[in-house]
């Protein structure tokens, strides 16, 4: 039986990796960005261009959530886009924060840089919903996706915006419909999911930093 097993993941396998789907586009792109973080030399920054290229990838993820993250989908696709445009103006992501520094802009409604903020948050929420997805094969979309808002966004949004996210998780697609809906099976999933776990990571620290070496706090 477990050879039989062994036969039936190994196919699969095959199969994921010569299909692509959006997971496995997304997982790819973002471990180029984070072997691009882990070859570069001090000196070196983030490609705008390179960066939005892979976050577009992730808007699909948000639609196929439906109307409990249609804030999230409507809101990042929104700031992917204005970085998008951004990237003919600036090379890296150093630079958009140095202007708006510059101009004391960080923070301000429609800034860049406030923009990029949105967007690494949405690239956490993502994260942390995969991370709670292949935790447990019995984990319902719902808690997944419930615990993931817990800890990513909740804590930045008003009472108003919670509860609504909160009506729309009885909403969500079932576990099994979410990955009928990215050409997925259980198997081929997890293992995407947990690529871009990992190479999310490094990026989204990456984000990260380039606020915290400017002296501007990560709460808000």
């Amino acid at each position: 039986m477990d050879e039989a097993n062994d036969d039936c993941n190994q196919s699969q396998s095959r199969m994921s990796m010569s299909t692509k789907t959006p997971l496995s586009e997304i997982a790819q792109a973002f471990e180029e960005l984070s072997d691009l973080l882990g070859s570069q030399t001090k000196d070196q920054k983030l490609p705008l261009d390179t960066f939005c290229e892979a976050c577009s990838l992730v808007s699909v993820l948000f639609s196929c959530l439906g109307l409990a993250f249609k804030f999230a989908e409507l809101e990042y696709v929104a700031k992917v886009h204005d970085l998008v445009e951004a990237s003919k103006r600036f090379e890296t992501l150093d630079n958009v924060l140095d202007l708006d520094t510059a101009n004391n802009t960080v923070k301000t409604p429609g800034s860049h840089s406030r923009n990029l903020r949105r967007v690494r948050q949405g690239l956490d929420l993502i994260r942390a919903l995969f991370e709670e997805f292949v935790s447990s094969n019995d984990y319902s979309l719902k808690n997944a996706a419930s615990a993931a808002y817990a800890q990513v966004c909740a804590p930045y949004h008003t009472w108003a915006v919670r509860t609504a996210v909160s009506a729309g998780m009885y909403t969500l697609p079932t576990r099994d419909e979410l990955l009928l809906k990215l050409n997925e099976t259980d198997y081929t999933a997890e293992k995407k999911m947990r690529r871009y776990i990992k190479a999310s990571r490094p990026v989204i620290a990456y984000i990260d930093n380039l606020y915290i070496s400017r002296k501007i706090s990560l709460d808000w």
